[in-house]
C-alpha cells in the first residue's frame, strides 16, 4: 500500500493569527450594524480596534511563523471590510443620508479606489522583494482614518458634521483617489530608529498612547492631520531633491 502523507497539523497558538483577522472581520461588520443604527461613536470604535488588530495579526504570525497564503488573502479580505467598507457606510448614514444619490456615489468611489489600491499593493507586494521605506498612494488603514477625520473632529468638539454636505461627498471620493494616487507615503514598517534615540521615541510613544486614551477623538484628530503634515513634507523634501539633480 502506498503510504500516504500525514495533513500539517497547527497548535492552536499558531491559528492565533487568522483568529485575530476573523476578529477584525466581526468587528468591522458590527461597526456597520452600529451604524445602521445611529451609535456612531461605538461603531468608529469598532473600526479603529479592527485596526489595531490589522496591525497585530501579520507580526504575530511572522513571530510564529504560521504565516500562509490564506492567512494573506484573509487580511486583505478583512482590510476592504474593515477599511473600504465599513467607513463609507457609516459616513453615509452620519453624513449623506440627505443627498443619497451623491453620497452613495462618493460612497462606491472611495471603496472601489481601496479595493484597487489593496489589490496592487498585493501585486507589488508579490513582484518585488526590495524593502521600500516607502508605499505608493495612501495604504488603506490610513485612508480609512483620514475619511473618518470629520467624524472624530465631530466627536471631539461636541458638534454636528464640521463639512457641509456638498463638500463632505467630494472629501470622501477625494481620499479614495489619494488611496490609488503614485504620492509616495511613509511606511512606518519599514522605519529604523537609532539606538540613540530609542528612549526619546518610546516616550513619545507612551505619552501619544495616554493621549488617545484620555482624549481619543482630539488626540486621533491630531493624528490625522500630523500624518498629512508628513505626507507634505515628503512631497516638499522630494521636489527639492529633484530640483538639486536638475
Amino acid at each position: 500500500m502506498e503510504s500516504r502523507e500525514r495533513p500539517e497539523k497547527l497548535t492552536l497558538i499558531q491559528l492565533i493569527p487568522n483568529m485575530m483577522t476573523i476578529a477584525a472581520i466581526c468587528a468591522g461588520l458590527t461597526a456597520i450594524r452600529f451604524g445602521v443604527q445611529g451609535n456612531y461613536e461605538t461603531a468608529v470604535k469598532l473600526i479603529l480596534l479592527a485596526a489595531v488588530l490589522d496591525g497585530l495579526d501579520g507580526r504575530i504570525a511572522r513571530y510564529l511563523n504560521s504565516d500562509s497564503k490564506m492567512g494573506a488573502e484573509l487580511d486583505s479580505l478583512a482590510d476592504f471590510l474593515n477599511f473600504g467598507v465599513a467607513p463609507g457606510v457609516l459616513l453615509y448614514f452620519w453624513a449623506l443620508t440627505d443627498m443619497p444619490r451623491l453620497g452613495w456615489m462618493a460612497v462606491l468611489v472611495y471603496s472601489v479606489c481601496c479595493v484597487l489600491r489593496l489589490a496592487r499593493f498585493n501585486v507589488s507586494r508579490s513582484e518585488t522583494t526590495g524593502d521600500s521605506a516607502y508605499f505608493e498612494g495612501f495604504p488603506s488603514p490610513a485612508g480609512a482614518m483620514l475619511v473618518m477625520l470629520p467624524m472624530f473632529a465631530s466627536f471631539a468638539f461636541g458638534t454636528g458634521p464640521v463639512l457641509p454636505d456638498l463638500l463632505m461627498a467630494p472629501y470622501m471620493a477625494a481620499i479614495g483617489l489619494l488611496m490609488i494616487s503614485r504620492i509616495p507615503t511613509w511606511s512606518f514598517k519599514k522605519s529604523r530608529i537609532p539606538r540613540v534615540n530609542v528612549s526619546y521615541f518610546l516616550v513619545g510613544f507612551a505619552t501619544v498612547g495616554a493621549a488617545v486614551l484620555l482624549y481619543p477623538w482630539e488626540a486621533l484628530v491630531v493624528l490625522c492631520l500630523a500624518y498629512l503634515a508628513t505626507v507634505c513634507w515628503m512631497l516638499v523634501g522630494r521636489k527639492r531633491l529633484g530640483k538639486r539633480e536638475d
